[in-house]
């Protein structure tokens, strides 16, 4: 008996040609069975590369196709409401590319969507499975550099084409909706709670989108987050947790690869230390626990987190458009 997941693929994204069709792949829990585009020759040649069964001319017939248990979403973020609401109605499972959608009301129409059909939904972020960001986050909560006080981090990348859907604003565009819900993200999951209240300063396109963003949490009782993102620099990945005590390092911090990584820790004068962890790929770790809550076991990241990192990364964005006024959750 073959009890596989049966995965679908919404769309020939890079981000399922480079990362997840080859995490998908690597693990004995799932089989890519069918892939879809808009332009049938597109889905026929990217079944053809990945061995894929099945190719569907259209996003619909995947849907309907009875032997897909589940599906991933990497459409453009004002897709990815429509396509789970559709995917929760035919009774496919869904791992849906972050943000989950373009404000909380399409989020929690997702959610809802997926609980009154029994399916699963899931927002792929894949960092968050990284075993040093865990246990990054298992020395904060132990105390290991005191009390947290600042998180730093940033996530930045160079885009000039402004054909490209990061530069429509009505596709959910922007470098705080692609990259820097990264560090909105990392920063709640490290503080363990929600911000109080939100400040950010942005600089504008042409086409009316962030192409970069600098934006401040507020945790209360002495905890301050603050990150940039950006798509007019060259590459820059990093987050630090400052604690009352020491401080952690995590360079490379969200789209790391397969190679060895490491936490530096650092506590006072000349006490550093390095903690070293073996490649893996964080795309199948995420694949995996999110296969495991189709077959019961709650998922590591319940799917309520989408609802606080959207209501968080909304409040940055109207700070921005207030020109970096205080915004309150």
């Amino acid at each position: 008996m073959n009890n596989k997941t049966r995965w679908g693929i919404l769309g020939t994204a890079r981000i399922a040609l480079k990362s997840m069709i080859p995490a998908l792949k690597e693990t004995e829990m799932a089989e890519v069975a069918a892939v879809a585009s808009r332009d049938i020759d597109n889905a026929r040649d990217f079944a053809d590369r990945f061995a894929i069964p099945k190719a569907y001319g259209s996003y619909a017939a995947l849907l309907a196709d009875p032997e897909i248990d589940a599906v991933y979403i990497p459409l453009p973020n004002h897709l990815h409401k429509p396509w789970a609401l559709l995917a929760a109605e035919a009774g496919k499972h869904i791992l849906c590319e972050k943000p989950l959608a373009l404000n909380l009301e399409e989020c929690q129409e997702m959610i809802a969507a997926a609980r009154a059909n029994g399916v699963q939904l899931m927002e792929a972020f894949m960092y968050r499975y990284h075993p040093r960001i865990l246990a990054a986050h298992k020395m904060v909560l132990d105390g290991a550099i005191g009390d947290l006080k600042t998180i730093e981090s940033a996530f930045t990348y160079r885009k000039e084409d402004t054909a490209n859907i990061r530069f429509k604003p009505e596709m959910g565009g922007g470098a705080l909706m692609d990259v820097g819900c990264y560090s909105v993200s990392i920063s709640r999951m490290m503080a363990g709670r929600e911000p109080r209240t939100v400040q950010a300063r942005m600089y504008r396109t042409s086409t009316g989108v962030d192409d970069q963003l600098v934006g401040m949490l507020d945790f209360g009782d002495g905890l301050i987050a603050h990150f940039d993102c950006a798509m007019n620099q060259e590459d820059r990945q990093r987050c630090l947790l400052a604690g009352s005590r020491g401080y952690l390092e995590i360079p490379n911090s969200f789209k790391v690869g397969v190679e060895e990584t490491w936490i530096t820790e650092q506590k006072g004068e000349g006490s550093r230390q390095e903690y070293r962890f073996e490649g893996v790929n964080i795309y199948t770790l995420m694949a995996e626990d999110f296969m495991h809550s189709i077959a019961g076991r709650p998922p590591r990241f319940p799917i309520e987190d989408a609802l606080g990192n959207m209501r968080t990364i909304l409040a940055l964005a109207e700070s921005a458009l207030k020109n970096g006024q205080p915004v309150d959750l």
